[in-house]
């Protein structure tokens, strides 16, 4: 018996990941910080599907997290299929705004986290007779973006590693995706505090998570290296390659740094 597991799995784009897997009759481990809320989500996506979920609460900020996701696993037999990162977060204004100790969460979160659990569950993986490898990054991941500087930086790495590790693997069982979102109705806006310029931008183009989630597992099982959801995005990304940066830099920066 296989599992998908899931990080940032308890809402949003994460919640519905789990359940576009559920609907295909794919057994769940659901990993995020709120208990409540998994245990809530693990109860309805049972109740409904009639698939094996389990979840793990815990705060993938925390350095040792990685291991604490993969010891879980091992302890109770969880064999692993498909591994989503999807787990991440921002944090909208300045640089000097946020101290190191906030950075440097985030970064585990976003970067770090889910390299180490590609560590530790590629050997798992690799066993599988077809196994995959989806990490979530962002349309910002396509440019610089000045008043979420860092944040953007953190996806531009989950992109670029996420490449580099499918061309490692090609020859292998396992295929690595990259999703690539933009404005997306979740809370995201909020956690991030964005201002009042970036949520009215980002409510005229707002994707549901539950289409952003079909297209990534779509693309996932038909293993696609990445996919950008949404015209208005893939016109986003376009425009990042076609005009010049500093000038697509100065237009994030009215948007996010008021």
């Amino acid at each position: 018996m296989s599992y998908a597991l899931i990080t940032g799995a308890s809402k949003g784009i994460g919640k519905a990941m789990a359940l576009e897997l559920a609907k295909r009759k794919h057994n769940l481990l659901l990993v995020a910080r709120s208990e409540d809320l998994l245990k809530s989500v693990a109860k309805k996506i049972t109740q409904q599907y009639a698939i094996k979920v389990d979840y793990l609460a815990i705060d993938l900020s925390l350095s040792n997290s990685p291991k604490q996701v993969y010891d879980w696993c091992i302890a109770n037999n969880y064999t692993i299929d498909v591994l989503i990162n999807n787990a991440g977060y921002g944090m909208s204004g300045t640089f000097d705004k946020y101290s190191l100790a906030e950075d440097s969460n985030m970064m585990q979160v976003n970067m770090t986290t889910p390299v180490g659990l590609c560590q530790l569950f590629l050997p798992m993986l690799k066993q599988q007779s077809r196994a995959y490898i989806l990490n979530v990054a962002s349309t910002a991941a396509y440019q610089a973006v000045p008043g979420l500087t860092l944040y953007a930086a953190t996806k531009i790495f989950i992109l670029n590693f996420s490449r580099g590790l499918r061309q490692e693997l090609k020859n292998s069982s396992v295929s690595v995706s990259s999703i690539c979102p933009g404005a997306t109705d979740t809370e995201f806006s909020t956690r991030a505090n964005v201002g009042n310029n970036a949520l009215k931008t980002a409510q005229k183009v707002n994707m549901n998570p539950e289409k952003v989630a079909q297209i990534a597992i779509d693309g996932m099982f038909k293993n696609k290296a990445e996919t950008i959801p949404g015209l208005i995005n893939k016109l986003n990304v376009f425009a990042a390659w076609l005009f010049p940066k500093a000038l697509l830099e100065r237009v994030a920066m009215k948007l996010y740094l008021e």
